[in-house]
């Protein structure tokens, strides 16, 4: 029998790695304590199921770049945590700008998501994007999605430096239906 490797057993753990603390990337304490750039924002979204019952025993994982679309500045861009028992996620954090992308091409401002949950054999992987955003049109990685299927990658502004993705894990094709994920 073939030995499973941690993807394999992931869950239900996450009492062991998630660490609250972390999904607040601009706490006092934390890496980017006294990092002033940027304009700072909220994340929340909800991650349901097919069926659209929440998804409680999730981790959500983000890896973002800096305002100036920097990983290699002064901003430590990684946040994790759980979903609560409605399936919510919420980070603090600040705005990532325009990354440089292959070519020289520019990607649009965005946030890496990566989701891992028991029963997953394999993490999942998106993006989210900011609805209106002008680089959107032009992104290399999101111009690679079905135009109808754009929207399940885009937050929309929820309130004065407030954004919400909700994320579905199955479901029909279509702006409201099943979460674009990325083979990564």
């Amino acid at each position: 029998m073939p030995i499973a490797t941690a993807s394999q057993t992931a869950g239900p753990f996450w009492h062991l790695i998630d660490v609250p603390a972390w999904a607040d990337l601009l706490r006092a304490d934390g890496p980017n304590a006294g990092f002033t750039g940027g304009d700072r924002i909220v994340l929340t979204g909800r991650i349901t199921d097919g069926d659209g019952a929440p998804c409680p025993d999730m981790l959500v994982e983000i890896w973002q770049a800096d305002p100036e679309g920097s990983y290699e500045g002064a901003f430590h861009g990684f946040g994790r945590c759980a979903t609560d028992p409605d399936g919510r996620f919420r980070f603090v954090t600040v705005k990532p700008g325009p990354v440089r992308g292959r070519g020289n091409a520019t990607q649009a401002p965005h946030v890496a998501i990566t989701l891992f949950a028991r029963g997953l054999l394999t993490h999942l992987t998106t993006r989210l994007y900011f609805a209106g955003e002008a680089l959107n049109a032009t992104d290399p990685v999101l111009a690679t999605v079905p135009a109808a299927r754009r929207g399940t990658l885009l937050a929309q502004p929820t309130g004065k430096g407030e954004w919400r993705l909700d994320i579905r894990l199955q479901g029909p094709e279509g702006e409201d239906g099943e979460t674009v994920f990325l083979d990564v």
